[in-house]
């Protein structure tokens, strides 16, 4: 029998399984698994290894393998590297943990993306992570990209075959598949999670894309754009190169932000320094200038017109849309420690010491890109076999992130949104959350701790939708708040404690 199901795996693997008894490993379980082989597949496993319980997991049995180790261009040896931990007393579930930047690493399974503070391991789940087919020496070595079958394993290949090997591997070592499998990950994670749910619908049941870098190439277009307009405005060094944080004084971005929270914080019943009412947000530079070259606490009107046009996105000469803009929120100026937008951001490759840039020129080098088309995640909106299957699937987006607007995402669900029958049809299978302040993956000026995946697992096994997410974070150490499924808001009920997320309901 347990041959039967490896064998149908790709058919039978979600299926629920009763059992009398949780299944269990051992230490010698784990140490039986550096001989472990999988029929039809070339594994190497490099590593078995026995984590004993500790204050933040289980004790659990870690695997780490090679799929597929071969020589590619340039004699450098490629292969997909994984890592499994399979915990001494399973739920019954797995979960796949999203990559991040262009991988080349295998992460720590864990599988703590939007899981709160207890990560999936620490409830039980089985987790794998993978590096998708390359090693790199930093989170943007592209330099794996000269060999053909590495970068489609890091496109789109991979993060399957990891999908069903893992499963595989779970179902023969703990005697019985998984239950129900799940997928979480954010920016490069989010873009894996919406990969899932495109070219492999009926792998999981439920997942979770944070912040999900759909089409990169693009948003590296919007990024550049941003530092490039405020370039317009920025002093210059002693090499003649503008200096982009420099563009507007510190006192200045805090005027920005002050204005913004002027003009948009009191919409959600209540001006608290944290802005939900993130579409109905208007907010016009123009209003801080004060004359003349600024000041402190003001701009002046060619400050505050290149800040209006750098975050309305770029635009091709046809005056087409080629990027969405930026959100006015509070997290523009510092997020995760990190420069935000209003220091010209994180652009990643460079490209953005120069002022102004040409936005045609810059399309037509994404359109010669053989390999966008394949990794991008933005187009494909009919996911019927995904939901034929009964697949839910959650985004969540910080409103300030820096490298990829939340507004692109708004963009991709309003289109799935009427690809899929309205709103009523898609909110039975798909939600979306935007946490205002936070930046890419969290951070900022936010509540960026909440538990997606608890309430992924409740509507997947008992069929109960997500209308919120309770959120807490460090930079507001008392309070809670509930993120309201879009186009919902959070807004406050006019009474009770303004810092409890039961003073506020889910408004339109």
């Amino acid at each position: 029998m347990r041959m039967m199901t490896l064998v149908l795996s790709g058919v039978v693997l979600c299926a629920p399984v009763v059992t009398a008894q949780t299944p269990r490993t051992t230490p010698a379980a784990c140490d039986a698994l550096r001989q472990l082989q999988v029929a039809g597949v070339a594994l190497a496993v490099t590593k078995a290894e026995w984590f004993p319980a500790a204050s933040t997991s289980p004790a659990y049995c870690r695997l780490d393998g090679v799929i597929d180790r071969r020589t590619g261009a340039g004699g450098v040896t490629y292969g997909i590297g994984f890592a499994l931990a399979l915990p001494q007393d399973w739920n019954g579930r797995f979960l796949f943990q999203g990559g991040g930047g262009l991988n080349g690493s295998v992460r720590p399974p864990l599988g703590a993306s939007a899981a709160g503070d207890r990560s999936g391991l620490a409830r039980g789940f089985a987790v794998v992570s993978t590096d998708t087919g390359h090693q790199g020496t930093g989170a943007f070595d592209a330099s794996f990209r000269q060999d053909q079958q590495a970068s489609l394993d890091f496109a789109y290949a991979a993060v399957g075959r990891v999908a069903e090997i893992a499963k595989r591997i779970i179902a023969e070592h703990y005697g019985r598949a998984p239950a129900r499998s799940y997928f979480a990950g954010c920016s490069t994670g989010g873009r894996e999670a919406m990969l899932m749910t495109q070219r492999y619908p009926t792998y999981f049941d439920g997942v979770i894309a944070g912040a999900p870098a759909m089409r990169t190439s693009y948003s590296g277009i919007g990024d550049r754009w941003v530092a490039t307009t405020l370039n317009e405005i920025a002093p210059k060094n002693a090499a003649g190169q503008p200096v982009t944080r420099d563009a507007l004084t510190d006192a200045q971005k805090q005027a920005v932000i002050d204005g913004i929270v002027n003009a948009c914080d009191a919409s959600d019943g209540l001006k608290d320094g944290m802005i939900f009412n993130v579409t109905a947000c208007r907010f016009d530079p123009k209003t801080l200038v004060c004359g003349g070259a600024g000041g402190d606490r003001c701009l002046s009107m060619r400050q505050a017109t290149t800040l209006e046009k750098a975050f309305a996105g770029p635009k091709d000469s046809r005056g087409r849309q080629v990027y969405p803009g930026f959100a006015w929120d509070t997290g523009l100026a510092v997020t995760q420690g990190l420069p935000g937008l209003l220091h010209g951001g994180q652009v990643v490759g460079g490209g953005a010491d120069t002022v102004g840039m040409d936005v045609d020129a810059a399309v037509e080098r994404v359109l010669a890109d053989p390999m966008e088309p394949l990794a991008a995640t933005s187009r494909l909106t009919d996911l019927n076999t995904f939901t034929g299957h009964g697949g839910k699937l959650l985004f969540w987006h910080g409103v300030s992130d820096p490298w990829f607007s939340a507004l692109d995402t708004i963009d991709y669900y309003e289109r799935l949104t009427r690809a899929n029958g309205g709103a009523d049809q898609v909110r039975n299978w798909s939600r979306l959350f935007l946490v205002p302040g936070a930046g890419h993956c969290g951070g900022g000026p936010s509540l960026d701790t909440f538990d997606a995946l608890s309430a992924m697992v409740q509507w997947v096994e008992q069929g109960t939708p997500p209308d919120a997410l309770t959120a807490t974070g460090r930079a507001f150490p008392a309070r809670s708040r509930p993120l309201c499924a879009y186009p919902l808001h959070a807004h406050y009920r006019g009474t009770g404690n303004p810092e409890d997320a039961a003073s506020f309901e889910c408004r339109p």
